[in-house]
Parts: C-alpha cells; structure tokens; sequence
C-alpha cells in the first residue's frame, strides 16, 4: 500500500511500551478484584449467572458468550462475587492493552500509547463493575479496530482472518457489531483497501466471522428468532422511558476530560496526511454513530469506538508537542495526564462499590449510578420467602413452588435458594420462560414480582404473605415497584394455555 510509512520502534522499547501499558490495564483488575465484592449481585448478573448453568448456543437477552465466561467463572471462583466479574474487568482491561497498541501503530511513541491507554480506563472501571455483555462486545469491537490498523499499517492481507474472527466473536457477545462492520465496508469502499476486493484472505476472515457465528444463527432459527421479539421490546421500552434521547449528551458522559483527544481523534484519521492510509478507522466511528443517531440506540452503545479517537487524537497531539518548546511539552503532558487521572478517579467513586451503603457517599452515587441500588437485599428477599415456605402447613410445604415476574428474582432464588432447601424459580421471562413450570404443574405458589389485581383473576385463592424489604432501607426496583409477596392457590386456567400468554421480555 502506499503512503506514509509508519517507522518501527525498536523492539526492547515496544517491549517496555507493551508492559506499561499491561500494567495499566492490570490496575483496573485489581481494582476491580480488590472492590467488586463490597455489595452484591446486580439484578443482571444474578439472570447471567443462571443462564451460565444452563449452557447453550444462544440466549433470549443475548449471545452466548457472556453466559460461558459466567459459565468458566462459576467452575474457577465458584460463586464468588469478585470471581464472576473478573473476565468482564479482563475484557476491559485487553482493551485498554489495544488502545495504547493502536496509537503505536499509527506512529505514536510510549507517550501517545499511554494516553491512549489511559484514555480508555474510565469506561474499563465502568464496563467491568458488573458481569455483563457490554465488556466483551468493548472487547471486540476494539479488537476489530486493532486489527484493521494493522491492516491499514502492513498492507498484509493475512490481518483479515484476525478482524474475521474478531468480528465473529463480536456477533457472539452482542448483535450490534453490525453497526461497526458498516463502517468498516464504508471505509473499505472509500480507501485504498477495496483493492483487495479479490484477496483469498478477505473471503476467509469473511467465512470465518460467519463461520463462529453460525452456531448462535441455527440456534435463533430453530427459535424462531426470538432475540429479535426480545430486542424490539427492550428498545420500544427506551424510546418510550426516554433512555435513548440523550444518546448525544451521553457522549460527553463517556468521554468527560477526554473529549478534546476525541476530537483530535477525528482530526486525525479525516484530515491529517498521516492518518490518510487509516481513514477507515474514522469511518468505523462515523457510520455507527450516525447510525445509531438514526436508530435512537443509548448512548453507551457507541463507547467502544472510543478507544480508536483516543489513539488518533494522541498522535495529534505527541506530534504537535513534538514542534514546541520543553517548556510546553512538560506543562501540556502533565495537564493531559492529571486530566486522564481525574477522568479516573471521577469514574471510580461512582461505579466500584466501595462507599458504605446510605453514607453520604453512597447517596451521591446512587444519583449518577442507579445500578448500585439493584445489588442490594437479594439474600435477604430469598430469605423471606423461605420464612414464608417454613410457616406453612407440612402439606403445603412440600408441594408449594416460587413464581418471580422478573429475572432478578428468579436468579437469585435459584442462587440462594438452595441452602434454605427451596424448589427452582419459575419464571415467564428472558430464557426463565424455555425452562418451563415443572411437572406436574404447580397448584400452590409463592408469587413475587405480582399484583393482588392481576393475581386474582388468574387464583381461586390469593393472599398477601409478606412484603420485600432490605434490612439497609434502600429503595429499589423490588421494595417499590413490586414489594408484596403472595401465596396463591389453584390456577383457574390450564397452565399450557397460560404459559403460552405470559412470557415476558426483561
């Protein structure tokens, strides 16, 4: 490929490069290992985690990679708090190694890969507080960036095989790598790269991206497709709460201190000579930004492109200090830095628990953070329910099963539920709902997550047993929205007929 040629560095100085940049990454594991365990399960995770018993080649809520790593940490850290969020803080943390590594290959030195790097930390502390999808599809979107570069760099077409898989395993954690792959064809068709239209090894990165998804596209159609059903609720519910209409002031969230190096970012790859042969890597931002715009997604959805502006925007700016005086150097590059470490220490006191419940602290938190209040009071709900179960009758005891309207409460029962010797949740949402209502049917049941208006109409008998609370007084989604529990008795309907209409998307 033509173009400027983007000089080596020599190699004992990429190595001492790469471990700083690892060493940064590995903070935010630590961190991540040392605070994760202050709370408790986030009402997400604790749905995670039981999909993670339950492994298959697709989910209702989301692609199967998510539940494996839960599924690989439940078989290393058991069920450990800290232990099953250490592979989404690791996803965080690649990232954050292949931000700095993409500013290395577009010419940057150990000052450009460490703003970069340290760029990207904020959102790391963010994504891997919890154990969710959102880690792994950073991770590949990042990693897709990556190899692109590489690509654009070395001209060797053998990259396509790395970007195939990348893409693939992108498929596998979240379907919204599509947006990224538009730009991508939209960079490929508008720079130097669609001469390699005709290589072998475009066709085999594309198979292989088709090939490692193709398991979780047989499983959605032999069911019927249910994760489109389920993602066309969840977004119709944001347009209607309003999550989805601050997606642009959402980017200013994302990036806070660190939106100048952004914009440079995009300086970098539209208008700088040096950035000409990696245009693509500005459109692979662009496309999915307009698209989303387009398509009133949330704002988080665009943080993974992040990483690739900061990269640009660092060898913007280590060139134009590389023109100034001493003077200006140090004052510049201590201000970018103490800016990257406010971003930091910003992001951190919001998102790892490490303020006590209720403290003034804590209550600040909850204000930017409402995630926070959903890791509180599962043990002690399913210890409820367990009071309830022991006050019953022996009879009743041993035939009465637990029905939860959402995920979070079927989670936790089935987490917890066993050291009190509780039967498995049922449950009609998300992949709850394939896993059916037992056999045989259930007559008695212990509702959680209901209405005595909704119950009755379905019970010859319904009566309020309890109420969940938690003993620190945090109001959250269960103690407001839902807190009665009820016992109720003989379903009026067969439950075939009733199943069929209750399943729920959440």
């Amino acid at each position: 490929m033509s173009g400027h040629v983007v000089p080596e560095h020599p190699t004992k100085g990429r190595r001492a490069d790469l471990w700083l940049l690892i060493a940064i990454a590995a903070a935010t594991v630590v961190a991540h290992w040392l605070t994760g365990g202050r709370y408790g399960f986030h009402r997400d995770e604790l749905a995670t985690l039981d999909d993670a018993r339950h492994l298959a080649w697709g989910y209702v809520a989301y692609p199967p990679v998510t539940p494996f790593f839960g599924w690989l940490s439940l078989h290393l850290f058991g069920t450990s708090l800290v232990g099953f969020r250490f592979f989404a803080s690791l996803a965080d943390a690649i990232a954050i190694v292949l931000a700095g590594l993409i500013a290395r290959d577009l010419g940057g030195g150990r000052g450009a890969q460490l703003l970069a790097a340290g760029a990207s930390v904020p959102f790391a502390l963010a994504a891997g507080a919890l154990m969710q999808y959102v880690s792994f599809d950073y991770l590949a979107w990042v990693a897709v960036a990556y190899f692109v570069g590489r690509l654009c760099r070395s001209g060797d077409p053998r990259w396509w095989l790395a970007i195939g898989a990348a893409i693939g395993f992108g498929m596998l954690s979240k379907y919204s790598m599509p947006f990224l792959v538009a730009g991508l064809a939209v960079g490929f068709f508008t720079s130097g790269l669609r001469r390699q239209l005709q290589s072998k090894w475009l066709w085999l990165g594309a198979s292989l991206a088709l090939l490692l998804f193709l398991p979780n596209l047989i499983w959605q159609w032999r069911h019927d497709f249910i994760s489109l059903a389920f993602l066309q609720h969840i977004h119709a519910r944001d347009i209607r709460i309003g999550r989805t209409s601050t997606f642009l002031p959402d980017q200013l969230e994302i990036t806070l201190l660190a939106l100048p190096l952004a914009l440079a970012g995009i300086y970098f790859y539209f208008f700088a000579e040096r950035g000409r042969r990696f245009r693509v890597l500005g459109w692979m931002f662009l496309v999915p930004l307009v698209l989303f715009l387009l398509a009133k997604g949330r704002g988080y959805y665009l943080a993974p492109v992040y990483p690739m502006l900061y990269a640009g925007g660092a060898v913007v700016g280590e060139s134009w200090l590389q023109r100034c005086g001493r003077g200006w150097r140090i004052a510049v590059t201590s201000l970018a830095f103490v800016a990257l470490l406010l971003n930091s220490a910003l992001i951190a006191s919001v998102v790892l628990p490490i303020a006590p419940v209720n403290s003034p602290w804590w209550k600040k938190m909850v204000q930017q953070n409402n995630d926070l209040r959903e890791e509180i009071g599962w043990e002690e709900l399913v210890e409820n329910v367990a009071r309830i179960r022991d006050s019953l009758s022996p009879e009743d005891r041993a035939r009465v099963r637990i029905f939860c309207g959402n995920y979070g409460e079927a989670g936790a029962i089935n987490l917890y539920g066993p050291r009190h010797g509780l039967p498995a949740a049922i449950c009609p949402v998300n992949s709850f709902w394939e896993r059916g209502y037992g056999d045989p049917p259930p007559e008695l049941l212990i509702v959680l997550g209901g209405s005595a208006k909704n119950l009755e109409g379905r019970f010859d008998s319904v009566e309020l047993v309890g109420h969940i609370t938690n003993r620190e007084g945090v109001a959250n989604e269960e103690t407001t929205d839902h807190p009665d529990i009820f016992l109720c008795r003989h379903l009026r309907a067969p439950w075939p007929e009733v199943w069929k209409k209750i399943r729920g998307f959440g």
